[in-house]
């Protein structure tokens, strides 16, 4: 099986939420300790403010700021990056939940973010969260600390560690839909709402390629044997750090074989019966995702296709 990229002109129409990032994240900066300092002393340098991992808003939605200077002595701070000559921190609070974010208020106000500014919170809430859960080594098992402006923590030898480097971890996790005779398969996991569904979705495994990962979910979770993966989009999912690598595939057998630890319910959906349920119709078959949800762009992207 091979996975075929759909044209770039189609992709610059998507841009998921988290999506949006245009800031120098200037990796000259943060491997540089002398224009890491500079970067600090700056007088327009500024600090995200976080209330643990949630983001602080301003009163017209937006990102909220403060200047590094207010930043607590006793935590490191993170270079988000550079935009303009203006520099942006976040502080390593020690604040990490590897849960997901369950208020729908925040969800929200996420939701509405410029592009740019849902960036910047996602690479912040993975990064802070990352360094609140890897304070020691695992190949040694002492105290690391932050290195290269938050991108890197270090086991010192200096301190009795082992010297080893370790750097923030990603992990990839594919979303995907199923065409069958012109519709789509959608499921519901026991922790979603009431009629709402979304598309399938699983981590990739170690030795695994992405298409294989689509197959292999879809055939685990659903019972369902796929051909013609196509990647459509990615988004990063900072809930705690993973990247959704949403592609379609396409059965010949709608049969389906659920796995029921995994999937309450699943269903082929028509056209007809996804655009409802995307325009918010009540007397559609089923709540579609939320449009911060990458299964939104891709259930949209599949409408798209089909309208051709």
């Amino acid at each position: 099986m091979t996975i075929s990229p759909i044209e770039t002109s189609d992709l610059s129409a998507i841009i998921p939420t988290f999506s949006g990032g245009t800031m120098d994240r200037a990796d000259q900066v943060r491997v540089n300790p002398e224009k890491l300092r500079a970067a600090f002393m700056k007088p327009n340098a500024k600090l995200l403010q976080l209330d643990g991992l949630n983001p602080v808003f301003d009163m017209d939605g937006s990102l909220s700021w403060g200047a590094v200077i207010d930043a607590s002595p006793d935590n490191d701070l993170l270079l988000l990056g550079i935009d303009g000559d203006v520099p942006h921190f976040a502080e390593l609070t020690g604040a990490g939940d590897a849960g997901p974010a369950a208020n729908p208020a925040l969800w929200q106000m996420l939701g509405n973010l410029r592009p740019n500014e849902a960036a910047i919170y996602a690479t912040a809430r993975s990064l802070v969260d990352w360094h609140a859960r890897h304070r020691f080594c695992a190949q040694c098992g002492n105290p690391t600390g932050s290195r290269k402006g938050g991108w890197a923590r270090l086991c010192g030898k200096d301190e009795g560690g082992c010297g080893a480097e370790h750097f923030p971890r990603t992990d990839p996790v594919t979303i995907m839909l199923s065409e069958c005779q012109g519709k789509v398969l959608l499921g519901r996991q026991p922790r979603f709402p009431p009629k709402r569904f979304s598309a399938l979705a699983g981590f990739v495994e170690p030795g695994e390629s992405i298409e294989g990962a689509v197959a292999r979910e879809l055939w685990e979770e659903a019972g369902i044997k796929v051909r013609d993966v196509r990647y459509v989009a990615s988004q990063p999912w900072p809930f705690p750090s993973s990247l959704m690598i949403a592609c379609t595939s396409v059965t010949d057998d709608p049969a389906l074989t659920l796995d029921e630890d995994e999937i309450e319910e699943a269903a082929w959906f028509s056209l007809d019966e996804v655009k409802a349920a995307m325009a918010g119709d009540a007397s559609a078959p089923f709540i579609a995702p939320p449009p911060f949800a990458i299964a939104y762009n891709l259930l949209k992207h599949w409408v798209d296709e089909q309208e051709r």
